[in-house]
């Protein structure tokens, strides 16, 4: 399979720069698998395609506001960090991360990140070694006289990483969170599941359709383009993921009763494969 399979025409004039509101406005593309027909719908009309019976299976990992900026320590020019998965296995506040400019961040560089908004807040970094995939690791701290955790800290400063086909500054941070989003630890959201609204979950739950929660954090591939020709030699990242105890049942249960499993997005599907 070859990348250029899959080449298309896209007019970036049919980007949406903006969210749609409400969310399940959003347009809908529906294929009949045994007839290969098109439907356009809107996504609030998803239940006329489910069951009663039926299992959604989302993505309830939360974005963190990923994207550092800030100064080189020694030097005072300006430097981007995007925080992709924290590495717990090197210690606390150890993370696997993309810089830039990459080329005048080497191992030992320290930096500093504030807002302009907040400049009582500071936050350091001092950069570890260099990644296989051309990333950073990075150990976090809080400066001097600082009473939030490094956590906190990111949450403050950090901005929403956005896809880089939206050049529109995002005024709602939490639009670009799924409505059920409850885990922190991607570094951007699992999209499929941001047109989902609370009132339309409960019409869908009224409906006789039940909804179980999983945990994928999206992390590096998201950001990494794809540079062989052949798929198959893509090398994946890995990704953290979790299907708990209650969310197995769930499955079991709709499989002996003859309900449908129906993933939400892409990341949702990785899990259960």
């Amino acid at each position: 399979m070859k990348i250029s399979d899959f080449d298309y025409d896209m007019p970036p004039a049919l980007i949406a720069q903006t969210p749609i509101e409400p969310r399940d406005a959003s347009r809908l593309l529906v294929i009949n698998r045994a007839s290969g027909a098109l439907e356009h719908q809107h996504f609030r009309d998803i239940g006329e395609y489910l069951r009663p019976g039926d299992l959604l299976i989302a993505n309830q990992s939360r974005v963190i506001p990923a994207r550092l900026l800030g100064q080189r320590a020694e030097t005072g020019g300006t430097v981007e960090v995007l925080l992709l998965a924290e590495r717990k296995d090197l210690g606390p506040d150890y993370w696997e991360t993309l810089v830039r400019p990459g080329r005048r961040l080497h191992e030992g560089s320290r930096l500093v990140f504030s807002h302009e908004a907040l400049p009582h807040l500071v936050l350091n970094a001092e950069i570890l070694q260099r990644t296989e995939a051309g990333g950073r690791i990075v150990r976090l701290s809080p400066a001097a006289g600082q009473s939030l955790s490094v956590r906190q800290l990111v949450e403050q400063l950090g901005r929403m990483p956005l896809p880089p086909y939206i050049h529109e500054t995002l005024t709602d941070p939490e639009r670009y969170q799924t409505v059920y989003a409850r885990i922190s630890g991607s570094a951007a959201a699992p999209t499929a599941g941001l047109h989902f609204t609370p009132g339309l979950l409960e019409h869908l739950r009224k409906q006789g359709v039940r909804v179980g929660f999983v945990t994928l954090h999206v992390g590096l591939d998201t950001f990494r383009p794809v540079e062989c020709e052949d798929v198959s030699e893509h090398k994946m990242h890995s990704e953290e993921i979790e299907l708990d105890a209650p969310t197995a049942e769930l499955i079991n249960e709709t499989r002996k009763a003859g309900g449908r499993i129906v993933a939400v997005g892409t990341t949702s599907v990785r899990v259960l494969e």
